[in-house]
């Protein structure tokens, strides 16, 4: 069990960089996690992939799918579904406002960051987002190189 100490993080964050490749952000909330089980052991061992998960709303409430949190190693039988939806925490005048900008066509709610904070709850970074066409990715690819060679002289 001591073992098992040394690799759990208190502080830990988890950024989605593809999500910036993909995607310009207009507008960022922090958004609470409905965690079960032991997701939240997992979480703070690291074991998580966002890369391809994504919001959207049922019954006025909003969910995050496809956010995989691999099953805690030494859990039991009573061990969380990896691929389960979870249920995202906001006020009612976010949840407002993101519906609303949602009609807009191209919009998407993507999460950006998870973070646990220093209450030791899960907290996730979510942004709505535009889709980038090609040109704008191969700028981005462009700005990246660029950084990189004056960072290297």
């Amino acid at each position: 069990m001591g073992k098992l100490k040394d690799k759990i993080v208190r502080n830990f964050s988890m950024t989605n960089r593809r999500a910036a490749f993909e995607f310009h952000f207009l507008d960022k909330y922090i958004a609470g996690i409905k965690l079960v089980g032991t997701e939240i052991k997992s979480l703070r061992l690291g074991k998580l992939n966002m890369q391809d998960s994504f919001c959207f709303f049922l019954g006025g409430e909003l969910w995050i799918k496809h956010l995989h949190i691999s099953e805690y190693e030494f859990g039991n039988r009573h061990n969380h579904d990896p691929k389960a939806d979870r249920k995202l925490l906001l006020t009612k005048r976010e949840l407002k406002r993101l519906s609303e900008e949602m009609k807009d066509q191209g919009l998407t709610i993507i999460p950006t960051r998870l973070f646990i904070n220093e209450k030791g709850l899960a907290k996730l970074e979510i942004a709505l987002a535009k889709g980038k066409k090609l040109y704008d990715k191969r700028e981005s690819i462009k700005e990246k190189d660029m950084r990189r060679e004056l960072k290297n002289e």
